[in-house]
């Protein structure tokens, strides 16, 4: 016999042999019918297959993560076995789990088209339907590499031959006559699978991702726990595509990027009023926080990044700039051996570092907030780059709070307070904390190391803010804080951040004069609160689907007018509007006004101001809001006092 020992805590005795099938059975028949497989002792199992010996054993359904991992991991080996049911001259590669679904990459001449879906669709239905069992076996290396090429199966004798050592067994998954090589697990039979998968879309890959390889095509697709879980995700998916920054950036004239700059954001006027609107608000926000701001050079010596450690850590992703005068009479650039390398910042802490060092620092003049709009350069893949949210030049609201030792608490407790005012503001308070801690590769010591990680989980649990540890990804001198907020269609994303740092004053020699007589190194507090301006605004898009709150809104106010007889009216009704503080836009073309509001509608104009004889003669104005078809008369001035009230920001509403 042997002992199972259960989550419960109870531990029942089975016949040696007996599967985790059987011990789900034991349990009950709901649970039996709804296992797919089980950890046996931490390791992720295939549900028939015979337990070894006494073990711990968990039961994973649907509804567990690693139910819908494998759920997405056998939705691959169906798509798998229909594409190559439906084009017997496929071969087939790859294909894992990614977020939200799976993919497979195929080596087939003719190309795949999304309107083969349908059909692929139906076979992987059909699988299901048979039930296929899914049997595991243990084959020899060499055996499998021969079996594979006698079936036309290269790219998987060649996987087997470049990554399974001599004399070392593998295993392979056969359902019905189908089978392909994996590690597993996998569900007990095709009909486990839930038909609740959807193909998404198609790509090219290069075999084993490098551009010397063979070119292959990917297929993309997504697979859930049922039905309902998948219709809410194409759901969300379909709002995703409405409110993608990119597009919507277009739409209202926000900003465009072109290849000539790649990574680089064209802002144009309407996109950046917004940004103007922002920096205004975090600079009244940072300015009544006690920060002093600055400005630093974007070009400097590669002596700061060396000293610092960026150089050996992050040169790859900086754009390094020989410092030499090229001879303009020589048809190419020739730079000298001894030439000295400069570097466009990536980021401000090293600049920051020679303001504080540049005069005496007394402890009493501790702690020092010194904040920065610095725009920084990042040598990004072009593959990687993403609209707003991932680009090569960034403008950071950024800041490093230089304070003792003694002072670390209560300054994380005011950023974290400064954090959940200012995000509260725009409407972002689904907020969820981690504590990234040391990673592998790091500078200063493990003391300090202990001493800082601490101090941050103290001031999250004196916030009384529940948070989660990120083990090993702390920056490579110091641990931070993540911020990630959930925006309005449940996607989640991190901005803002604060760092503790021991390392980077000592290395870039910071020092300040302490209470008794002798020098010390101040404690370097990296914080952030938009994170970038770019990612922050393309968020803020997404999020508001490009309906912006009215303080952030370019245009705030169309006055429209009905007909020419209004238009001198509608002139000096938009020069009150704007002399009460509001961004006014007129709009007094020969055209009928219902297409005209149609118009400002889909350019998400808060609010339109219709005149016409009746309101230039009565000095009034008929406002309709951005989403309701209800006018309302009002008074010029009083529409003047009103709106202008209602156009301030958050934190001058406030004041």
């Amino acid at each position: 016999m042997i002992k199972v020992s259960l989550p419960d805590g109870s531990v029942r005795e089975y016949e040696e042999g007996a599967s985790p099938f059987d011990v789900a059975k034991s349990i009950s028949n709901s649970l039996a019918k709804k296992a797919l497989a089980a950890r046996v002792d931490g390791e992720l199992r295939d549900l028939m297959r015979p337990l070894e010996g006494d073990a711990k054993v968990e039961i994973v359904t649907a509804n567990d993560d690693d139910g819908l991992e494998l759920i997405r991991h056998d939705a691959a080996h169906v798509l798998a076995q229909a594409v190559q049911d439906l084009y017997p001259d496929t071969q087939v590669t790859i294909g894992p789990v990614i977020d939200d679904g799976f993919y497979y990459d195929f080596a087939r001449e003719e190309p795949f088209s999304t309107e083969d879906f349908e059909k692929i669709e139906k076979k992987m239905a059909e699988i299901v339907d048979a039930d296929y069992p899914i049997v595991r076996e243990v084959w020899d290396k060499d055996e499998a590499i021969e079996t594979f090429k006698k079936i036309g199966e290269d790219y998987k004798a060649q996987i087997i031959d470049d990554i399974i050592p001599p004399g070392e067994a593998i295993t392979v998954y056969r359902q019905g006559d189908w089978f392909d090589l994996c590690r597993g697990p996998h569900l007990p039979s095709t009909g486990k699978l839930p038909k609740a998968f959807k193909l998404m879309k198609l790509a090219g890959a290069y075999w084993r991702g490098d551009s010397k390889n063979e070119m292959l095509q990917r297929m993309y697709g997504t697979a859930w726990a049922n039905e309902k879980d998948l219709k809410a995700h194409l759901t969300r998916l379909e709002e995703a595509e409405k409110r993608d920054h990119r597009k919507l950036g277009a739409q209202l004239d926000l900003f465009h990027l072109q290849p000539e700059a790649q990574g680089s954001v064209f802002w144009h006027p309407k996109g950046f009023m917004i940004w103007r609107q922002l920096e205004a608000y975090i600079r009244r926000a940072q300015d009544e926080d006690g920060y002093v701001e600055v400005k630093t050079p974007q070009l400097l010596d590669s002596v700061f990044w060396e000293k610092s450690g960026h150089w050996d850590k992050f040169r790859e992703n900086m754009f390094v700039v020989p410092d030499f005068i090229p001879n303009t009479d020589e048809e190419e650039v020739k730079i000298p051996a001894e030439t000295s390398l400069m570097a466009l910042k990536p980021m401000n802490c090293p600049a920051h570092v020679q303001i504080f060092k540049n005069a005496q620092r007394s402890y009493r003049d501790l702690p020092i907030r010194m904040a920065e709009f610095g725009c920084c350069h990042r040598n990004e893949a072009h593959g990687a780059l993403h609209g707003l949210m991932r680009v090569r030049q960034m403008t950071q609201d950024d800041a490093h709070i230089f304070c003792r030792e003694d002072q670390i608490g209560e300054e994380t407790l005011r950023f974290l307070k400064l954090f959940s005012r200012v995000y509260g503001d725009f409407g972002l308070s689904d907020i969820s904390y981690k504590l990234a801690t040391r990673p592998e590769v790091r500078g200063g010591t493990d003391e300090n190391w202990d001493r800082a990680e601490k101090a941050l989980a103290d001031a999250l649990d004196a916030a009384g803010l529940p948070f989660d540890i990120a083990e090993g990804e702390g920056a490579f001198y110091g641990p931070k804080l993540e911020f990630h907020l959930t925006d309005a269609i449940g996607r989640t994303w991190q901005c803002g951040t604060f760092q503790l740092d021991y390392v980077l004053p000592e290395r870039l020699d910071a020092e300040y004069t302490g209470s008794d007589g002798a020098k010390h190194r101040p404690v370097m507090l990296h914080r952030a609160v938009f994170g970038t301006f770019e990612r922050f605004m393309g968020i803020l898009i997404e999020n508001y689907a490009g309906t912006f709150p009215m303080w952030l809104s370019p245009v705030q106010v169309v006055v429209a007018a009905i007909t020419d007889a209004a238009n001198d009216y509608a002139e000096e009704a938009a020069a009150a509007l704007r002399k009460a503080g509001l961004r006014v836009e007129t709009d007094l073309r020969n055209e009928k006004i219902n297409y005209k509001v149609r118009e400002h509608s889909v350019q998400k104009v808060p609010i339109i101001a219709v005149v016409g004889g009746r309101e230039a003669e009565e000095r009034t104005l008929a406002l309709r809001r951005l989403g309701s078809n209800a006018q309302q008369m009002i008074s010029l001035d009083d529409a003047c006092a009103e709106l202008a009230q209602e156009a301030l920001a958050p934190d001058l509403k406030r004041d």
